[in-house]
C-alpha cells in the first residue's frame, strides 16, 4: 500500500509514522508534505497513492484548497482536531 502524509506539524507527522509502523502491514510511505502548494504539485506529478492522511490546516492554508487546484482520486483520512470541518471533509474523498 502506498501512503502519503500531508501534515505541517512534525510531531503529528512522526506520530502518524509510528502508528503506521505499529500496524505491521506492508506499506510504502511516499512522503510527508507540509503545504497546500507542495501537495498540489505532488498530485500533479505523481501517480495516485492508495491512501492519504491529511491535516486540515497546513502551513499555507486549508487542505481543501488542494482539491480546488488539482484532482485527488485517493481516499483521504483527515487527521485534525477541528470538528467544524467535518461536513466539508466528507464532500471530498474522505473516508474517515
Amino acid at each position: 500500500m502506498n501512503i502519503l502524509i500531508i501534515e505541517d506539524e512534525a510531531r503529528a507527522a512522526s506520530q502518524l509514522e509510528r502508528m503506521l509502523k505499529a500496524c505491521n502491514f506492508d506499506y510504502e510511505l511516499l512522503g510527508i508534505i507540509d503545504t497546500v502548494e507542495d501537495a498540489v504539485l505532488w498530485f500533479q506529478k505523481n501517480t495516485t497513492p492508495d491512501l492519504v492522511f491529511m491535516d486540515i490546516q497546513l502551513a499555507d492554508g486549508l487542505s481543501f484548497e488542494v482539491f480546488q487546484k488539482t484532482a485527488v482520486e485517493a481516499p483521504i483520512i483527515f487527521t485534525t482536531a477541528f470538528d467544524q470541518y467535518a461536513i466539508q471533509a466528507f464532500k471530498v474523498n474522505s473516508v474517515d
